[in-house]
């Protein structure tokens, strides 16, 4: 089977690596890709945004299945025009993907499937901001309603800065702050059949200590060995099957990857988020740690087929990701500066330890930075402990100007906590 990824991240350089360890993979095209893709797949120059050309390119291919990484082609309607040009597609529909798209119609839906979550106003005059900040009170939870590359939610103990990033939104969702801790669950579903992955926990704040700016992610790790080893049959139970069978009943099945962020309160499992693709950074560390290869359960999603797919295999062992990020991420990043260190972590570290690109490109024969985010440094080990071991020697090669990085990535964790 001939396969094209769509995007050019971290998260799609996860994706293309599995795959292309996939023996029923054929042949493996990106596009647009980036420098580290580029060893596994061959780069394709296509607009993600634009539905026909990235429909037109997967008929010039032959590609026998399309993944969509990010979420903007997906609520763009670019799974849409792929599935009319007759290839199967591994991504929801435009109207499906308002799971993430929108956070009131995310609201909506759970609301009428059942599926626990914060309290909420959708607000979009300042009074009804006013009235939505002194209801729920201290920390506030603001939350951009459209697509902010997992940048447009602020929680702050400030009224005025909540306030503030409020009245810069269209429209907000307003909401009661969860306590407990968080944790990340994806489902490939096929619109009727949900099949769940392992839980991981990702770090959004920018600093140590989760201090400091939300950013896209600094970092994750898989397993939870302190959550409840019943926890992925639950939230399948109250929280995946429950949205699912909403949405087909809505007449907008939802067909790929179902991300559903969670809080871990005093009073339960809460739905904090839902995703409408593989998230990142936690793809890294789910990836890593899957046996099943991925291309067969992908197509099984796309074409409607996902209860002929027998469980999932897993690795017993633990995967670690840290995030390297540009100078003033997740401010305006400095970018063009060259990346050293990389051939020296794939000769001394892998293959327990590799390092995935998520902002870069390459000039000349060097590669530069490009984006935030510029690489996910992802270990593997026999728990928690040894994976951040090999995942932070592996970071310590890596030589980038004015780079930045969290130290604490599962600390806790790895202690047991």
């Amino acid at each position: 089977m001939k396969v094209l990824v769509i995007g050019g991240g971290a998260r799609e350089h996860a994706l293309c690596r599995s795959l292309s360890l996939d023996p029923d993979v054929t042949a493996l095209y990106c596009a647009p890709g980036n420098a580290g893709i580029a060893e596994v797949a061959e780069l394709r120059d296509v607009d993600a945004l634009d539905g026909d050309a990235v429909a037109a390119l997967a008929t010039e291919l032959g590609v026998g299945l399309v993944v969509v990484g990010p979420e903007a082609p997906l609520v763009a309607g670019v799974a849409d025009a792929v599935r009319a040009a007759g290839v199967p597609v591994f991504g929801p529909s435009r109207e499906a993907a308002q799971l993430e798209g929108s956070k009131a119609f995310a609201k909506d839906v759970m609301a009428a499937a059942g599926v626990p979550t914060a309290r909420s106003y959708v607000c979009v005059t300042p009074e009804e901001i006013d009235a939505a900040l002194d209801a729920f009170g201290a920390p506030y939870v603001v939350k951009d309603d459209g697509l902010a590359a997992g940048k447009g939610v602020v929680v702050t103990e400030d009224r005025e800065a909540a306030r503030e990033h409020a009245l810069a939104c269209d429209r907000v969702v307003i909401e009661e702050y969860l306590d407990g801790p968080e944790v990340s669950l994806f489902a490939i579903t096929d619109g009727v059949t949900v099949l769940p992955l392992q839980p991981a926990q990702d770090f959004k704040r920018a600093l140590d200590g989760d201090q400091g700016p939300n950013t896209g992610g600094m970092g994750a790790y898989s397993p939870l060995p302190w959550a409840d080893p019943k926890l992925v049959d639950e939230v399948t139970a109250t929280v995946l099957q429950p949205t699912v069978d909403e949405m087909r009943h809505r007449g907008t099945p939802f067909s790929g990857l179902l991300y559903a962020g969670l809080a871990l309160t005093g009073r339960g499992v809460r739905v904090v988020e839902f995703n409408a693709r593989f998230g990142d950074p936690e793809t890294q560390v789910v990836l890593a740690r899957l046996r099943t290869p991925l291309a067969g359960v992908l197509l099984h999603a796309a074409n409607g087929t996902l209860d002929a797919e027998p469980p999932l295999n897993w690795r017993d062992d633990a995967a670690v990701t840290v995030v390297v990020a540009s100078e003033n991420y997740p401010g305006t990043p400095r970018t063009g500066d060259p990346i050293e260190g990389l051939d020296e972590v794939a000769a001394e570290d892998g293959p327990e330890a590799y390092v995935l690109h998520a902002g870069t490109r390459r000039e000349g024969g060097a590669v530069v930075s490009a984006g935030g985010r510029v690489l996910s440094v992802t270990a593997t080990g026999s728990d928690l402990a040894q994976a951040r071991e090999r995942a932070y020697k592996a970071v310590g090669r890596i030589r980038l100007a004015g780079s930045q990085h969290r130290t604490d990535i599962a600390a806790k964790a790895a202690e047991g906590r």
